[in-house]
């Protein structure tokens, strides 16, 4: 089969890691084509993708330059993309502090995203509103928060999480930053004035080419 895009991308509209695979790939000036799995109808959970990916989840990268090279959860997806295809080094970085980065991708993985999530699930989608559960995760996106900021606002640091300068580390936590600001915190907490180093870093990365159109993508998509 032949592809007219490099990279067929699975993910889903409203997904928040789906999207952090394409702020990448738009930054790295790639081409791809997205497949939206439809939830409603449990695709991610059929045999044509689970093939693909085991655990039922997205995304998922089929790199078709690359022998079909299939690899999914997404920020292990976001380091295949910049260890093959980020030759000037543009959103990465070598030596000890590589393993800076994939520190904070951990981090982003294990303490924010299921954190965020669940915030995100307990106010918007359980049948039954359980207010200790909320303020519990609610209490950990400000945790998480307070971690960033204490990082970020650092003058040595130059309001980056690696090396001084936007990395993936960065790129990744954007999405789930973007629906804790928007809804699960929205009237908890004062974000701007509480964290500012966090809320400036936040910013900085909404104001990236890149993540200005992903997320126009995204919108064109939810109308």
């Amino acid at each position: 089969m032949s592809h007219g895009k490099q990279f067929t991308l699975y993910t889903q509209v409203s997904g928040p890691n789906g999207w952090k695979v394409v702020f990448v790939l738009e930054e790295l000036g790639l081409t791809y084509e997205s497949i939206y799995l439809d939830f409603a109808k449990a695709e991610q959970k059929g045999p044509e993708y689970t093939k693909f990916t085991p655990n039922g989840r997205i995304p998922t990268l089929i790199d078709h330059q690359n022998g079909d090279f299939t690899i999914w959860e997404s920020d292990a997806i976001l380091l295949y993309l910049t260890d093959k295809y980020d030759a000037e080094k543009k959103l990465t970085v070598t030596g000890d502090e590589k393993y800076s980065l994939i520190q904070w991708l951990f981090f982003q993985a294990s303490g924010q995203g299921p954190y965020f999530g669940q915030a995100l699930w307990f106010i918007r989608f359980h049948p039954e509103r359980i207010p200790s559960a909320i303020e519990r995760y609610q209490k950990e996106t400000l945790r998480v928060f307070s971690v960033l900021d204490s990082v970020l606002s650092k003058p040595e640091n130059g309001g980056w999480l690696v090396d001084g300068k936007p990395t993936i580390a960065d790129l990744s936590f954007i999405t789930w930053n973007e629906a804790a600001i928007n809804i699960s915190i929205k009237g908890y907490a004062d974000v701007e004035n509480e964290y500012p180093a966090f809320y400036a870093w936040h910013q900085k990365l909404l104001a990236r080419d890149a993540v200005k159109k992903t997320f126009a993508i995204q919108a064109s998509l939810q109308k």
